[in-house]
């Protein structure tokens, strides 16, 4: 039996080709545009045959009978048994054009073809989309019916089917596929599309919370899904039924899943949060359609949905998937299938395949250059506090991955040690000639700030990126601070005044180049309101305040923003504090690690499980955060140098060792 597929080198077609393929005597012939001769030996080796049984066609969908020339239809005529017509774009952001000259004029091509080469039947692959966003059930014999036409991958799909059954002049047969996913026993997929275009948001999910935290969903409406494997076996197995044709058959779930249902299902497949709520987005259906595109219209809403959906990687049209208001009937695939053991499996059971291999194999993280030595290679990154502690790990990854690294720090001395340290992990690194500078500085005096600046812009041309970490730390008990004011002053002075004055000093040059990014060390405190540390936190809370301005601020020009809500980390600042001595804290290296992905994928946050936990109880139980909080104030002793004495080591119960060991970085 002999075939011609168009497509052939598609998702759906390169398997349909091999399921032909599989059948004894097969020999199919497959268009193919002549620059694209370089892929037959790969498909023939997928295909797992030789070119005596898969013959490459030379032509062009977009132009009469598919560019096929005379002698090729010749050869082919009274030969064909069955034309697959594949070919289309399946791209919802696909601009009007386009789709009209492959969907449309690419159908009517085929069909002329068909008929060229006496075809015995003609099998239209469309899809779905074909029904518009028609209200209620669709059935397999409703063609006009059609509603809502208005994107134009939904009125090319109608149209290319309207030419088939008033332009083809062999037996046809009409498929609409619901949205393709991958297969289902292997979860091989060859692009995002679809349910995929959420995977990120799912996968950004389980990065900041923990999979037994409840999360919200959307109800929306339903979607249907059906993976690839189904598709081709349902196609393959119909298509070989001896029928007149004229027919349509829906290749879809026979269930379908409400958008809430699916993005839980590949949530629990990811490990991320259970969605436990869920809204019902038809509760926006009774805003007017013009209304709604009037609102779309004004620029500002428009912006700010622009940004949006950029932010986390969906298409501008997914959105009217939301509330998709149809259902398929599919009562003639069922007859058309039964016997055959040809069944749509159910998402549960392959959800967890279809994730994997995203994971694995198209997240689109996963094509960009995600290392250090990518982000801030060549780049100018200066660094406060870097003598000693976080700052001084830090400019040690900075200095390997190539950077010109500045660190800025008080005590001449240190600097000096610290510079010869930098250069020598990173020539043990690996990095032939680290560029390391220091300059002593102190960042909390307004004219040393404003030199330093200067000097930074004068001989360096600015920086790229600024990492904000000198910072003090006072761990005092309110009620130990009332003859003590300065203890606010001085933290604030550093912690809050010292970090703007570089950074605002620096900014006009980042916005001169139209890019930089700022990370701000901040603090888990501000996130938990530790007791004992009120004025640290509030020093960070306020240099938090100011970067959420900033943020905004600066969000069209170029420069970013990154906040760390670092946990507790072992650094000489907690050293003082004896009961530290054998609290779990993270190293510098580990906070260091954290600067770098901050640097690397430049979030507008970076912060612990715990800490965001922390924040969330606040947020929504303030009292019961409270509780715990002076639970953990009165478990745990002053230091000395706060107490304002001198004497043994404080010792601390068998509770507040416990709470401790549960609660890693926390500030107690």
């Amino acid at each position: 039996m002999h075939y011609f597929v168009t497509g052939a080198t598609g998702f759906i077609g390169k398997r349909l080709v091999k399921a032909l393929l599989a059948r004894r005597g097969a020999v199919v012939h497959f268009l193919l545009r002549r620059e694209s001769a370089h892929k037959v030996p790969e498909l023939l080796a997928y295909w797992g045959v030789g070119k005596a049984r898969a013959l490459p066609v030379f032509g062009d969908l977009a132009t009469r009978r598919m560019g096929v020339s005379a002698d090729d239809v010749k050869a082919l005529k009274g030969r064909v048994d069955h034309v697959y017509h594949l070919a289309a774009v399946y791209d919802l952001a696909a601009d009007a054009d386009s789709q009209i000259a492959v969907n449309v004029e690419g159908t009517r091509a085929a069909v002329e073809f068909a008929k060229a080469v006496d075809a015995k039947h003609f099998h239209h692959v469309s899809s779905i989309a074909a029904a518009g966003l028609y209200e209620g059930v669709f059935r397999e014999d409703m063609f006009d019916e059609a509603e809502n036409l208005e994107h134009p991958y939904f009125m090319t799909k109608h149209e290319s089917e309207k030419i088939v059954r008033r332009e083809c002049k062999v037996p046809w047969t009409v498929y609409r596929p619901a949205a393709v996913v991958g297969d289902s026993t292997t979860g091989e997929m060859d692009k995002i599309d679809g349910p995929y275009y959420f995977f990120k948001l799912i996968q950004r999910m389980r990065q900041i919370l923990p999979p037994w935290f409840p999360s919200v969903g959307l109800e929306g409406g339903r979607i249907n899904l059906v993976p690839v494997d189904f598709v081709v076996a349902a196609l393959d197995h119909i298509s070989h039924q001896q029928r007149a044709g004229g027919e349509c058959f829906h290749l879809v779930d026979p269930q379908g899943y409400r958008v809430g249902d699916i993005l839980d299902v590949f949530s629990k497949a990811a490990h991320a949060p259970k969605m436990n709520v869920f809204v019902n987005a038809a509760l926006l259906g009774f805003i007017p359609r013009s209304v709604k595109k009037g609102l779309m219209a004004l620029a500002p809403v428009r912006r700010i949905r622009n940004a949006v959906m950029k932010d986390l990687g969906l298409p501008e049209d997914v959105l009217m998937l939301v509330n998709y208001p149809t259902r398929f009937d599919r009562r003639e695939t069922d007859k058309a299938l039964a016997g055959s053991g040809i069944e749509c499996p159910k998402l549960h059971d392959y959800a967890w395949r279809l994730w994997d291999y995203w994971e694995r194999h198209l997240d689109p993280d996963l094509f960009i250059d995600r290392s250090l030595k990518g982000a801030v290679g060549g780049k100018v990154v200066l660094v406060t506090g870097g003598s000693s502690g976080i700052g001084l790990a830090a400019a040690k990854k900075f200095a390997e991955a190539g950077a010109v690294t500045i660190i800025a720090a008080r005590g001449e001395d240190k600097l000096a040690d610290a510079v010869k340290e930098i250069v020598a992990y990173a020539k043990h690194r690996g990095t032939k000639e680290p560029k390391v500078f220091s300059y002593s500085v102190d960042i909390a005096a307004e004219a040393d700030c404003a030199a330093f600046v200067k000097t930074l812009e004068e001989v360096h041309g600015g920086v790229d990126f600024l990492i904000n970490n000198a910072g003090r730390s006072i761990r005092r008990a309110i009620e130990s601070s009332y003859e003590r004011f300065h203890d606010f002053e001085r933290t604030m002075d550093l912690n809050y005044f010292g970090c703007l004055r570089v950074t605002m000093g620096l900014l006009p040059g980042m916005v001169a180049k139209r890019k930089g990014h700022v990370v701000n060390i901040s603090s888990i405190g501000v996130l938990t309101n530790a007791p004992r540390f009120s004025a640290y936190v509030a020093s960070k809370a306020a240099l938090d305040a100011w970067t959420r301005c900033a943020a905004s601020e600066f969000a069209d020009v170029g420069v970013t923003f990154t906040t760390i809500n670092m946990p507790l980390v072992r650094t000489p600042m907690i050293a003082p504090t004896k009961i530290y001595q054998n609290v779990p804290t993270l190293s510098p290296e580990q906070a260091a690690e954290m600067i770098a992905r901050a640097c690397i994928e430049k979030p507008v946050r970076i912060a612990t499980r715990l800490g965001i936990t922390g924040e969330l109880l606040h947020a929504a139980a303030p009292r019961v955060a409270q509780i715990v909080m002076n639970t953990s104030f009165r478990m745990f002793p002053d230091s000395e140098a706060a107490a304002g004495a001198k004497g043994d080591k404080p010792r601390l119960s068998p509770e507040a060792m416990a709470l401790q060991q549960m609660m890693q970085g926390i500030h107690f």
